[in-house]
């Protein structure tokens, strides 16, 4: 570990509040140890070895976040709630917002095994049948959130959120986001083809869609595939967005994240954010996902162009929030300075989509 990085996992880990307050909520142990998960790129994940018990922490960055990003307590609560249904979460063990521990909220869950799929498949799903299971999975993993009653599980509207309006509300809020971040970036550079997409955006949002539980950051990388040879998803993950509203909003971010053999290589600068493996044989076309979604929740995904361009934008907030964290100093991460030229490539992505210039 570097000095920069032990220095940083100071500022988000107090090692020794955290084991007094373990010790407190499940008794004391003999073996303790705590590590960092650095293949995220928003909440911050620790790994936890508590005697037996192998568990995952989750808190916000450190530092001044955009409102309504990082809500670790939402993420836990949707993650409680969905224990005792068809959605594959992990079991969640504790949730506090005594920032006398952590300096923040956080919350406890227990640590899954398998593998997260990011740079390739592992070796043992190197086969067509594996290949096709991988989009299959996703596809259904994403069904079942759509189909909760959620409701029943105590997400209620009003409450947990308001679905009139909700795509609305979507453009303006990830406009308000870049806006924060603007604040600090547009010092180095300014992204003037973000304004043109949000201008396009606020004038095609789509009327009447239907409301479903929405997960808010579904793709590949936020599920895990169990150790088995066939393809099955044991955990999804990053709830932290999770909301009532738009089910197409969940469906357009992860076809953003899906490459097919006939896109162009991700744009310089982003290519940390977009992998590219599922572009070759034998896996399934964008097309073919929303098939299968649309024949399983019989569901018609029409306005793909603006949920695609729209998962594009939201995806250039994010970058660009990163990019403003990096500048004030708020993080270790080495793909955050990269989004100096990232999010300008996402911009030219999404104008490429509305254009029809990338096509589903």
């Amino acid at each position: 570990m570097t000095e920069r990085s032990e220095e940083y996992f100071r500022r988000i880990v107090d090692v020794d509040a955290l084991e007094e307050y373990l010790e407190d909520e499940l008794d004391p142990v003999e073996e303790y140890d705590v590590r960092r998960h650095q293949e995220g790129h928003s909440n911050e994940t620790l790994f936890v070895t508590w005697g037996d018990l192998e568990l995952v922490v989750r808190r916000p960055p450190p530092g001044e976040t955009a409102e309504t990003a990082h809500d670790v307590l939402r993420e836990f609560r949707v993650i409680d709630a969905l224990q005792d249904t068809e959605v594959r979460v992990p079991r969640t063990v504790l949730a506090s917002d005594d920032h006398d521990v952590m300096g923040s909220d956080f919350y406890v869950m227990e640590r899954e095994e398998g593998d997260v799929l990011r740079e390739a498949e592992p070796e043992r799903f190197r086969n067509p049948d594996a290949r096709r299971a991988i989009g299959e999975e996703l596809v259904d993993g994403l069904t079942e959130i759509h189909q909760v009653d959620y409701e029943a599980v105590g997400l209620e509207e009003g409450d947990f959120g308001y679905p009139p309006g909700f795509t609305e509300r979507q453009v303006r809020r990830w406009s308000e986001q870049l806006e924060w971040a603007f604040e600090v970036t547009e010092a180095e550079r300014e992204v003037p083809v973000l304004h043109e997409v949000r201008e396009w955006l606020e004038s095609n949002t789509p009327e009447d869609p239907p409301s479903t539980l929405v997960h808010g950051d579904y793709k590949l990388d936020n599920v895990m595939f169990g150790p088995g040879d066939e393809p099955e998803i044991v955990a999804i993950f990053d709830w932290e967005m999770s909301t009532l509203g738009d089910p197409f909003t969940d469906l357009g971010w992860m076809l953003s994240y899906w490459w097919d053999a006939k896109d162009p290589d991700p744009p310089e600068g982003s290519r940390t954010l977009n992998a590219t493996f599922m572009a070759g044989e034998d896996y399934l076309t964008r097309r073919e996902l929303v098939d299968r979604y649309e024949a399983e929740t019989g569901f018609e995904f029409e306005n793909e162009r603006f949920y695609r361009a729209l998962a594009v934008y939201k995806l250039a907030g994010l970058g660009e929030m990163f990019f403003r964290r990096h500048l004030e100093g708020n993080a270790d991460d080495p793909m955050y300075p990269k989004m100096e030229q990232g999010v300008p490539s996402m911009a030219d992505r999404a104008k490429r989509i509305i254009e029809g210039e990338e096509p589903l």
